[in-house]
This record gives structure tokens, sequence and C-alpha cells, in this order.
């Protein structure tokens, strides 16, 4: 009897499993808008009735499919961003995160979930709660590498992280109209110039000794 429930949990392990594969493929390729029960499950090889019966809906399948390819994401990108010591090398970093994500679909997963927010007001607080960890890893290795330097206090590390993000949203929508990524690389482009550029205001100052006071 406990044979037979450890391999129905297993089982069960597995269809949750090939659903959350299938949901992010799915998400990737065909968008929010194609991302139904009965595509997603044929992609998975099981009955549609398992979506609801897993996840409680579509809607939830996705966020799934979205927090298990974030959090691979995550343990990819923390070591990339942690060997940057120099402004160039942040710039450097960013943009190969742009590039990966952009070419494996990783950034369509975010930005389709983000584009039907603004028509199911609902999905929106699920957004934003998966939005808040990234915010949180570019204030923190824009705070470690420029904080403390005329740059850090030109460009608070809260701002910057709100503009990677839209960005982030913004270069997924441009990836339709810019099908050679010409224009986009331009963007890259322009950054890796502008960073060495950008040296002196990456000096941290030395902080003021207090005046002596008169004997």
């Amino acid at each position: 009897m406990a044979r037979g429930g450890a391999h129905t949990r297993r089982s069960s392990e597995e269809t949750r499993e090939r659903l959350v594969a299938a949901a992010g493929r799915v998400l990737r390729d065909e968008g929010y808008a194609g991302a139904s029960a009965r595509t997603i499950a044929g992609a998975a090889g099981v009955n549609s009735a398992l979506v609801f019966y897993h996840f409680g809906g579509v809607d939830q399948l996705l966020f799934a499919a979205l927090d298990r390819s974030s959090a691979d994401r995550m343990a990819m990108y923390r070591p990339l961003a942690a060997r940057a010591t120099t402004l160039e090398e942040l710039v450097e970093a960013a943009i190969e995160i742009y590039r990966t994500d952009l070419r494996h679909g990783y950034m369509a997963e975010f930005s389709e979930l983000a584009a039907a927010a603004v028509t199911k007001p609902e999905l929106r607080a699920e957004i934003n709660t998966r939005a808040d960890p990234w915010i949180a890893f570019v204030e923190e290795h824009w705070e470690r590498v420029v904080g403390g330097s005329p740059l850090g206090r030109l460009l608070p590390a809260r701002e910057v992280a709100h503009g990677a993000i839209t960005y982030y949203l913004g270069v997924n929508l441009f990836s339709v109209l810019d099908e050679d990524s010409s224009r986009t690389e331009a963007v890259f482009g322009l950054a890796g110039r502008l960073a060495p550029r950008a040296r002196l205001l990456t000096m941290r100052l030395p902080r003021r000794s207090a005046p002596a006071e008169d004997p």
C-alpha cells in the first residue's frame, strides 16, 4: 500500500513538472493569448483537466512556470553579476543577461504576463511580487559597484532598477519590430561606449574629516 502511495505521489509530481515545463514553452512560443489549458496539456501530453486539478487554473500554472524560470535565471546570473567590479563590467553583465533572456525566450514569459495584467487587474499583484526580486538584484549590484560615487548619487540604485525593468519589458516588445536585433544591439553598443567615459563619475570620493575644534 505504501509502495502504491509513493508511486502515485511520484506520478503526480512528474505530471506537475511536465505541465510547468510545457506552460513555459507555450508562453514563450504562443504568448499569453495562446496559453490555454488545452494547448498546455497537449504540449505536456496529459489531460487538460489536470491543469485545474494541480494548479487551480491556467494563470496559476503560468506563474508557476515563471517562478521556475526566474529561480533558474537568478541562480545563473548571480555569479555573473557578482564578478563585475567596474561600471564597464556591470554593463557587460547586464547586456549578457538581456541577450540570454531574449535568445531563450525568458523575456517573453515575464512580458506576456505583464501585458496580460493590463486588461486583467487581478494579475498585477502577482506580477509585482515576481518583479521585486529582480529590482532588488539590480539595486544590490548597482550599489555595490557605484554606490558612494558621484554617479551613484546622480543615478540612485532604486531608480536605476526601475529603469532596467522598464527597458527589459520594452526590449521584448521592440524585438517584434527589430527582427535582426540590429537596433537593440545598437543600444547595447551605446551603453558599452558610454560606460568607460563615465569612469571618473564612479570614483568614490574620500569622506571629509570633521573639522578640528579650536583649542
